[in-house]
């Protein structure tokens, strides 16, 4: 049970600060790194909160239809949700890190490519560290 509770995807672990995603998309405040189809974008803060926190976008300019759009969020989501142990270790006691997972592609992706390139983000944002 312990095992499904680490793969759930709590709210709190959501950004939903608009000071926060201000922040993260200022110039100069952030870093960021891409493995298409997806761009991640993060940064570190001093910890209020949660060590991790994650802010997925898909914008309508790449899909017009409200229902591809959430499909390619909940793919993100869940190879996040698996994966996410690769960045628990690797973030300091007194430090906190927010993401964003940005869609970049215009078409869909099947969710094993989806997977492997959030994979390889986290892995670049875990080096980064």
């Amino acid at each position: 049970m312990a095992e499904s509770a680490s793969l759930t995807f709590p709210k709190r672990e959501r950004i939903v600060s608009k000071k926060l995603i201000e922040q993260l998309f200022s110039k100069g405040s952030c870093q960021s790194t891409s493995a298409f189809p997806l761009r991640a974008v993060y940064m570190e803060q001093k910890r209020g909160g949660e060590p991790l926190q994650v802010l997925i976008s898909v914008s309508k300019r790449h899909f017009k239809h409200a229902v591809d759009r959430n499909r390619a969020k909940r793919q993100i989501r869940e190879a996040y949700r698996h994966h996410r142990q690769l960045l628990a270790g690797c973030i300091p006691e007194d430090k906190a890190l927010a993401i964003a997972f940005i869609w970049l592609s215009d078409d869909h992706c099947d969710s094993r490519r989806v997977e492997k390139s959030v994979v390889k983000l986290l892995g670049k944002v875990a080096e980064s560290l």
